[in-house]
């Protein structure tokens, strides 16, 4: 028996020594504290709009223009420049690196805008042919509509129908007014 204590004892400590080292559990009606960030956060669409307007800019031929006439100042000045005021020889090696770093940025950016190009385009596309899948829905309830007006109006009696219902009586009458006996119409009178 002393055993059983002692085991309820030590139990007992244990279980009490467990909750006492756990952890907090965050409370789920709570907000969570604010955690400090090693990077710095930015708005990924502002990114993406600059990364648009920047393969927009690289897409024109002001670009061009600009890059042509940067690299023709730079050969120039690397050539006809004295010797101690030129940053790049002959081979043009700095201007090779530029040039590669200008396309390596490039490359991502434009593929950056064609990838928001093509959600925009989706979307687009996902409402376009939700508006049809509605007009083409209108369309069949009008035409299922008109069909039935049409099915409606021909039960419908028409003026034409009603005169020439008309004309026919007038003819029955006619005929068996002429048909009847000079004696029999003396003695309606």
């Amino acid at each position: 028996m002393a055993e059983r204590e002692g085991g309820r004892e030590g139990r007992d400590r244990v279980l009490a020594g467990a909750t006492a080292s756990r952890p907090r559990v965050p409370r789920l009606d709570q907000p969570r504290p604010p955690r400090r960030r090693v990077l710095p956060e930015w708005d990924p669409e502002a990114f993406g709009r600059l990364s648009e307007k920047i393969a927009r800019f690289l897409g024109t031929g002001r670009f061009i223009v600009w890059m042509t006439v940067v690299i023709i100042v730079w050969v120039v000045w690397n050539i006809a420049a004295p010797n101690v005021v030129r940053f790049d020889s002959y081979p043009f090696i700095f201007l090779t690196l530029m040039l590669s770093l200008q396309a390596s940025y490039a490359a991502p950016l434009i593929l950056l805008a064609q990838n928001r190009q093509d959600d925009r385009d989706r979307v687009n596309l996902e409402q376009d042919r939700k508006q049809n899948e509605r007009s083409i829905a209108d369309t069949e309830y009008l035409t299922r509509e008109i069909a039935a007006l049409r099915a409606g109006l021909g039960e419908v009696a028409t003026r034409d129908w009603i005169r020439s219902e008309l004309q026919d009586l007038v003819r029955e009458l006619e005929t068996e007014r002429t048909s009847r006996p000079a004696w029999r119409d003396a003695d309606d009178h």
